[in-house]
């Protein structure tokens, strides 16, 4: 003769209920093929975009940068910050880029059509393959810039192998996630231009 217990009502509802969070999470973010045909803008050169935020910002792995481009690829605002240690939802990424965004460039919500593109690149371990942190990290990309007023652009991974543009398969190895950033003093090998006025406030914005 066999005993068990048969689940309590507690339990089957607790085990209902993280299955649907799951499903949720699962469902905030976006696989490479999704991505690919959401026509998102190329950046003209993403080597100048990678290295100047690179030297600005010093990302280490589980460190975003956001950075807002003007309608020329002009750097006109950028932050950064370091991914809090919770499971990959594209939810809890689209409110930190959200409340970064706000912090550095004023929303565009009044335009008919976004001017200006945010991108984003985010340094990580492991190497240059998709992960389901990939895809939250697009998802919450793109619904933080449909919140701002900007058009979505590039979202970026930086590892020990170098830079890839995710869903293009544009890449380099240098910068990586484990190369000396170039002093923001020392002239650029690949320079993004600024607009009048706006180094002192990029770099109180990195020292964050």
């Amino acid at each position: 003769m066999t005993f068990g217990f048969a689940p309590s009502a507690a339990s089957a509802g607790a085990s209902s209920l993280m299955s649907a969070a799951s499903a949720n999470r699962l469902a905030r973010m976006l696989e490479p093929a999704e991505w690919a045909s959401a026509g998102i803008p190329l950046l003209r050169n993403p080597r100048e975009v990678v290295s100047g935020l690179h030297s600005r910002h010093r990302p280490t792995p589980s460190t975003a940068v956001v950075a807002v481009l003007d309608h020329e690829e002009r750097l006109a605002a950028s932050a950064s910050f370091v991914r809090r240690p919770v499971a990959a939802d594209g939810w809890e990424f689209r409110n930190a880029l959200l409340a970064h965004l706000r912090r550095v460039v004023p929303h565009d919500l009044r335009r008919r059509t976004p001017v200006r593109t945010a991108v984003l690149l985010y340094c990580r371990d492991g190497d240059e393959r998709w992960t389901e942190e990939d895809g939250a990290w697009m998802w919450g990309l793109r619904d933080a810039c449909t919140l701002h007023g900007l058009r979505c652009g590039a979202y970026i991974t930086l590892t020990r192998a170098g830079w890839q543009v995710l869903g293009e398969g544009r890449g380099g190895r240098h910068p990586s996630s484990t190369t000396r950033p170039a002093p923001l003093s020392a002239p650029d090998p690949d320079p993004l231009p600024l607009r009048s006025g706006s180094t002192e406030a990029l770099r109180r914005v990195a020292a964050r």
